[in-house]
């Protein structure tokens, strides 16, 4: 949670996404009194938004059009239909084409010449350059740089849980204090990096896992839970285990995909988007060709962000909008200048308003890619991807039951959940399973428990 002049935006997770009984996020802020009356009642806890909330939104064009919502009708509904079909291919099997991206393009392009084969030529082209707005939507969503790289029998593997997604007015940071509040003082420890893990896959007595920081201290712990991104584990899992991991649990580190989203929030005097806007979609009527990625990115890097959602309230907030960009040209975006961000969403913003005097107060953006302990923002299956590549990440070490000391390192966080992987509330539940697993052994031995070294 930051500060854009007297706002406080959240750089990072935002959303209680499924706010239900069955998310313990929301149940948590619930039971703080942390939420809005508005997400307390039954009927938002009932609705399935399907993961995609159904925001209001204002469509600007790259001429300076500003269309109604009926103009790109006809491409949102195509576009949502086919996310179903993607959704149903991880149950039933037989996926046409090995990614999200590549069947989408397919089947819209055959559906298209049927469905729109009586309108005009510019119609038809509109149609299809809100594709491409909507693809980079999704890109941001899934958390992947493109949706060419999503695979098409893993896209179902994400469940949606019920509830119209809700905010924290306080901001995540007000639910981390609560939590933090009933640990006793002193346990936690900051600024303390670690370097690696000394865990034992032999028959030898040792029974302590080692940790060594980077500063050279060394703790020794009966049991480790790793919770970093994965991301950080994809840069540094070749030295953060001692020995390493087996291969099977290195190859899903691998495959599984980790991608780079960032934020930049830009703040205003005035709003130029309609008064009960949520969302405002940029439709560049040059990508008719089913695109999500740029091919130049040092020069039009700006065109894969796909728009804003308006952050509110805006008594709290003033006026404030958040752009989403995802991909390799997220990733650039973090090399420059702010001045430099600021003045391509400046002439982005009046060449799609056809507005010229339309002038942001300030920026402020994310760097996920350069931050050394996330190396992005979440995780996606790419293709290639089973639940199995799951199952072997959340493995603990050592692996084979056999061997001296089991459950020494487990492994929690958002990418290490079947099926809520990238959420806040996945990332909780892959914490608690791991806590679960403990005393489910210390249980079931009849072992005496270990004292903390906290």
């Amino acid at each position: 949670m930051w500060r854009l002049g007297d706002n406080i935006i959240e750089i990072g997770a935002n959303w209680i996404h499924g706010p239900s009984e069955g998310n313990p996020v929301f149940c948590l802020a619930r039971q703080y009194g942390l939420l809005d009356p508005e997400a307390l009642k039954p009927e938002n806890q009932a609705v399935d938004i399907g993961g995609h909330p159904p925001w209001i939104a204002n469509v600007f064009t790259s001429s300076g059009r500003k269309l109604s919502i009926e103009d790109v009708y006809p491409a949102q509904q195509m576009f949502a239909e086919l996310l179903v079909e993607c959704s149903a291919f991880h149950e039933r099997g037989g996926e046409p084409w090995p990614s999200v991206g590549q069947f989408i393009r397919t089947e819209v392009l055959r559906r298209a010449a049927e469905k729109w084969k009586v309108a005009d030529a510019a119609t038809r082209s509109l149609q299809l350059c809100m594709i491409s707005t909507m693809l980079k939507v999704e890109c941001s969503i899934n958390g992947t740089y493109s949706m060419d790289d999503v695979g098409l029998g893993g896209y179902g593997i994400y469940k949606c849980l019920p509830g119209l997604d809700c905010t924290l007015p306080g901001g995540y940071e007000g639910l981390l204090r609560k939590l933090m509040s009933e640990l006793p003082a002193d346990v936690v420890t900051y600024n303390q990096p670690v370097r690696c893990i000394h865990w034992n896959n032999t028959e030898k007595p040792d029974t302590h896992v080692t940790i060594e920081c980077q500063d050279g201290k060394r703790v020794a712990a009966d049991h480790v839970i790793m919770t970093v991104p994965l991301g950080h584990l994809k840069k540094h899992y070749s030295t953060l285990f001692h020995p390493p991991l087996p291969l099977h649990k290195m190859h899903s580190i691998q495959r599984f995909g980790f991608g780079t989203i960032n934020k930049i929030f830009v703040e205003f005097d005035s709003p130029w988007w309609d008064k009960d806007c949520e969302v405002i979609f940029l439709v560049w009527e040059d990508e008719d060709a089913i695109v999500d990625k740029v091919q130049d990115v040092p020069g039009s890097w700006i065109k894969k962000l796909f728009g804003f959602t308006v952050v509110k309230p805006t008594d709290r907030h003033s006026h404030v909008l958040c752009g989403w960009i995802a991909g390799h040209e997220s990733e650039y975006m973090e090399t420059l200048p702010e001045q430099e961000v600021l003045h391509a969403i400046t002439q982005l913003i009046r060449m799609f308003t056809g507005n010229p005097i339309i002038t942001p107060r300030r920026v402020l953006r994310s760097q996920w890619l350069n931050n050394p302990w996330t190396c992005g923002s979440y995780s996606y299956p790419s293709k290639g991807c089973s639940l199995q590549d799951l199952e072997n990440m959340m493995e603990p070490l050592p692996s084979k039951p056999s061997l001296s000391q089991p459950l020494q390192v487990l492994f929690a966080g958002e990418a290490s959940h079947p099926s809520y992987f990238s959420t806040v509330h996945g990332a909780l539940l892959t914490g608690w399973r791991e806590a679960d697993r403990l005393i489910s052994h210390y249980s079931s031995s009849h072992l005496p428990k270990p004292k903390s070294k906290l």
